[in-house]
């Protein structure tokens, strides 16, 4: 059925019900002044009969059916009034004349009536089977004493008799009705289906049923706000990146546990596509678009990619490319000392050839015993050598300072120090490239207090003061990219040393010095430190005097 036809049938059922519950008051109304302006006619000619000479002397000795004058006057004064029934009764309630002649010589039915105690009453009486409005009057003789009972009545009518006198006002109300009804259904379907596009129910209903399927289905996630920065529409996979709650939908932003960073991106126009946002341990990339109806911007839409897979690849494919340059270097390092031990060959210097190859290998071995040495990690000692060889091609010394001891970790800790320390040692190498003739980087790794810390020391011109915080956001960086790829190394690296209960610092001390520590309990050891911090502030205020 369209639109327009179910709104038609609901407005007759509406107009149907109205018209029953209309009825039903027009016959409560119709009975209510029946009772009220019959009751009236009725008490007034059973007071005239009452009152009327003959019925005062001749009720108190009357016999049923015997006489004329009772049944003469109770006669007329029910002609004149238009009343039904109309009888006389003794005291005693026998009844003497009657407009039904079976009830002469029957006892009166009263009924509720109070008549009996010297009052007029008024009620329905049922009367030879049928209901009937009766009117009860004492009949009282000279002296005052109660002789009888004048009893006046009508019959009451049937509830299709009262349907009947309503039925030409009911059909009048039914025809307006049903006129208003449909022209207001044609209307209002029409301004709803202007409002909707021109579709129809079940149109509209699968609409959103593909929406929604479609929406949640996408790999990428989706978020919608409104100009007041409430989430409209979230799909799965925005809330998993996001780690926003179920109900989040209608939400506003603010109300949400939502970094400053992720905040910003969502609510303000970006330059350009695809903007880095680092979300806990994921790299995400956002595009906002503003989303506008009929020239007006009504809210935005971002889509998220998560970007962590890629990001790993790209890590993995820089290491890579820094194992080639390294084995680039070494070729041409290996190349020179081949070219030099060939020369000395040529030109018959034996003893000179041999003493080159012992220095050449020797430095090699030493370098390599240095590191592992004292790191008993094989992955980050890897790693260390194969920054002491990148950092040779640039002409900067690597060094691992000589305290530095390190025994064996387990997995999860090697991946994250590996993680940090190669961070840090790639911003260290930065800041020193092309900057002085004796640029060097100094790393010391050592246990701490079940944990390791590890600090880095270059050689460059430190970090200003004014974004010492600023390094460690995501998305910031002193050096200009043209895909915006950096600015993320320094914030994933505190990341994970908060991650493991312990933080990154920096200060200047002839050149930036980075400090990080991490611990191997996690959570578990940065709820001691915060237990411990608690310990101390309570005892310091009990030592104030």
């Amino acid at each position: 059925m369209s639109l327009a036809g179910q709104y038609l049938r609901l407005q007759l059922l509406i107009v149907l019900a109205v018209l029953v519950a209309v009825v039903a008051i027009s016959l409560a109304q119709s009975a209510a002044a029946f009772e009220r302006i019959e009751g009236r006619r009725a008490l007034s000619a059973a007071e005239t009969l009452a009152a009327h000479p003959a019925v005062r002397n001749l009720l108190a000795n009357a016999q049923p059916g015997s006489g004329s004058a009772l049944p003469a006057v109770a006669e007329s004064v029910r002609t004149i009034s238009g009343s039904s029934h109309v009888a006389l009764a003794r005291a005693d309630r026998t009844v003497v004349t009657s407009s039904d002649p079976s009830q002469e010589g029957r006892e009166m039915q009263l009924g509720d009536s109070v008549v009996m105690t010297g009052r007029a009453w008024t009620g329905l009486v049922d009367i030879g089977g049928a209901e009937a409005l009766s009117a009860h009057v004492p009949v009282l003789d000279d002296g005052g004493k109660m002789v009888g009972i004048a009893a006046v009545g009508r019959n009451f009518p049937s509830v299709l008799e009262r349907l009947g006198d309503a039925v030409p006002n009911l059909l009048t109300y039914l025809g307006v009705a049903s006129v208003l009804g449909v022209a207001g259904s044609l209307l209002l379907a029409r301004r709803v289906k202007r409002q909707t596009l021109g579709m129809e129910p079940d149109e509209i209903t699968g609409l959103v049923e593909n929406r929604e399927a479609m929406l949640h289905g996408l790999k990428e996630g989706v978020v919608a706000l409104d100009p007041q920065q409430r989430i409209t529409v979230v799909n799965d996979s925005a809330r998993r990146l996001l780690g926003l709650p179920d109900d989040c939908v209608g939400k506003d932003l603010r109300s949400l546990a939502v970094q400053p960073a992720l905040k910003e991106v969502l609510t303000q126009d970006q330059p350009g596509p695809d903007r880095l946002v680092l979300v806990g341990e994921s790299l995400v990339v956002l595009n906002r678009m503003p989303m506008r109806s009929h020239g007006r911007v009504i809210g935005s839409v971002t889509t998220l990619r998560d970007r962590t897979e890629l990001a790993s690849l790209e890590r993995e494919l820089g290491t890579t490319r820094t194992a080639t340059d390294t084995l680039r270097a070494q070729a041409h390092e290996f190349a020179n000392q081949l070219h030099t031990i060939s020369g000395l060959i040529q030109i018959g210097e034996y003893d000179a050839v041999v003493q080159f190859v012992n220095g050449t290998a020797s430095n090699r071995t030493r370098l390599n015993d240095e590191v592992t040495s004292r790191i008993q990690d094989p992955a980050l000692a890897a790693l260390l050598i194969a920054k002491s060889s990148l950092a040779t091609e640039r002409g900067v010394s690597l060094q691992l300072a000589g305290e530095s001891r390190l025994g064996r970790i387990d997995e999860g800790l090697s991946r994250d120090l590996t993680t940090v320390v190669g961070n840090l040692v790639d911003n260290a190498l930065d800041a020193v490239t092309n900057a002085a003739a004796d640029a060097e980087v100094e790393v010391l790794i050592e246990e701490d207090d079940g944990g390791v810390q590890v600090v880095v020391r270059d050689s460059g011109p430190g970090v200003p003061a004014d974004v010492m915080e600023d390094i460690f956001r995501q998305g910031f960086s002193t050096k200009n990219s043209p895909d915006g790829g950096r600015g993320y190394g320094l914030a994933l690296a505190r990341v994970v040393c908060q991650r493991r209960g312990g933080r990154l610092t920096v200060h200047n001390d002839g050149g930036a010095v980075f400090t990080a520590e991490l611990f191997g309990a996690g959570p578990v050891r940065a709820e001691q430190m915060r237990a411990e911090q608690m310990r101390a502030e309570q005892s310091n205020e009990g030592k104030q005097p």
